[in-house]
């Protein structure tokens, strides 16, 4: 069974066996960008490994072949050709920017200092476009970027571009990355503030690479950093393992501590700290999860989680924590729903557009299944019984994680749950269907299929 057979049509989880054996969680896509993006700036040939091939990170290689850096891939293994700091080539044509568009925004900032004009087409949805703070940071350098009325977007780069000066008040890892991005490649040093802390895969690869960074954590609430980065380095190419996805893997780890029996090894999962909120939370809710074999690779820390059902106790998440999680609220309603008791997940007001819908149709999924659930303005609460009716088709509007992890909770569920379109799926995460199959799950064929 493979996805793509899902593409275009329903996919229906339910009747799964105990979990076994291992999972192979893909490689995790920030990371797999970002090791792109730079090795595209090294002096010769880097080796990527374990690279994930979502949707994201095929355009951002198909946009760097625009700019004339050859990448060659076999099998798992990617090899990129750097053509080393300022050295990218004007695109011949317009880049597309893919489903999401943070990869927009990271292209943006790593082609801003350059002295031309690089046009973006539009996304699959004109209304996702570059964020204001971006349009402002990249001008700050020199640089503007002009969004159009049909979604695309014309970035005039800066011909004398000025180091970068930025103090980010309200957290936004995208666009710290591309600012960074376009400062290691202006002369003199480039300065970020952080108020929060957000994701640093980035500043870890940079480092990596060979660049000179410091990140010094603020003195007086430890919870900011200020950022360093001097330009025009010359930047070493490597040999970069890409850590597992921890989004990736939360579909497996709820799905082994829901489904009765299982007892399932997730190998090879990032545990960044600032990527952990999810597994935090499930060890907090009382789910069985050891961390086996640790080690380190391009300076992030890897682990292999052995996960056991357990019997799982409602919380409170707090604003902060969900802030940190919130590409994995959805697995995380799931496992609430197989809880006991009442969880409420807070400090969902402030979140973009998108990310409003997602959780608008999560919970719209979660009523469709007899979950008793509650959608306020600025949280989601989700009342449980350890167990769930299931029986409900669902409609995921495009987003991957509601697809998935409805698919798990019909895993799990006394009747079969339906996604009426899975598309989103193959995008994300390509062998889902088959992963979860392979560890015991079952996905029957439709009825007129």
């Amino acid at each position: 069974m493979t996805d793509a057979k899902h593409s275009f049509t329903p996919l229906t989880a339910h009747g799964a066996d105990p979990l076994r054996g291992r999972l192979v969680t893909p490689g995790d896509t920030a990371i797999s960008q970002r090791a792109l993006l730079l090795a595209a700036l090294a002096v010769g040939a880097s080796t990527i490994r374990g690279m994930r091939a979502s949707q994201d990170v095929l355009t951002t290689a198909t946009a760097l072949r625009q700019m004339g850096v050859r990448i060659d891939q076999t099998g798992n293994d990617w090899q990129v050709h750097g053509l080393g700091v300022a050295g990218l080539l004007e695109p011949a044509g317009p880049i597309q920017p893919g489903r999401s568009p943070i990869g927009m925004g990271l292209l943006a900032g790593l082609l801003a200092p350059y002295g031309f004009v690089t046009e973006f087409s539009a996304g699959p949805d004109p209304k996702h476009t570059a964020s204001q703070a971006l349009i402002e940071g990249l001008d700050a350098i020199g640089a503007r970027l002009t969004p159009h009325p049909d979604g695309s977007m014309s970035l005039a780069g800066a011909c004398l571009p000025l180091p970068v000066r930025q103090h980010m008040a309200t957290p936004a890892e995208d666009l710290k990355t591309a600012l960074l991005l376009a400062g290691l490649q202006i002369a003199g040093e480039s300065e970020i503030r952080e108020t929060v802390a957000t994701r640093d895969h980035t500043e870890k690869l940079l480092a990596t690479f060979g660049a000179e960074i410091t990140v010094t954590p603020d003195a007086n609430d430890g919870e900011g950093a200020m950022i360093r980065l001097v330009g025009l380095p010359e930047l070493r190419p490597q040999q970069v393992s890409v850590p597992g996805d921890p989004s990736a893997a939360a579909f497996a780890i709820v799905a082994a501590l829901i489904i009765k029996g299982s007892d399932l090894v997730v190998e090879n999962v990032l545990i960044n700290p600032l990527r952990t909120g999810l597994i935090d939370t499930l060890l907090e809710m009382g789910g069985d999860i050891q961390f086996l074999n640790q080690r380190e690779t391009a300076g992030e820390h890897v682990a292999d989680l052995r996960v056991r059902s357990s019997w799982l106790k409602a919380i409170v998440v707090n604003k902060r924590h969900a802030s940190a999680m919130l590409d994995d609220i959805a697995a995380l309603a799931i496992a609430a729903a197989f809880a006991q008791g009442e969880t409420v997940i807070n400090g969902l007001a402030a979140q973009e557009e998108l990310d409003r819908d997602r959780i608008d149709t999560l919970a719209a999924g979660l009523g469709a299944n007899k979950v008793n659930v509650t959608r306020a303005a600025d949280s989601l609460t989700i009342v449980g019984d350890g167990k769930v009716a299931g029986g409900g088709t669902i409609d995921s509007h495009g987003h991957a994680s509601v697809a998935m992890s409805f698919a798990v909770m019909g895993l799990a569920s006394r009747h079969k749950v339906t996604i009426k379109d899975a598309s989103a799926i193959a995008d994300s995460f390509p062998d889902f269907v088959a992963a979860m199959t392979a560890a015991g799950g079952r996905f029957p064929p439709n009825k007129g299929r």
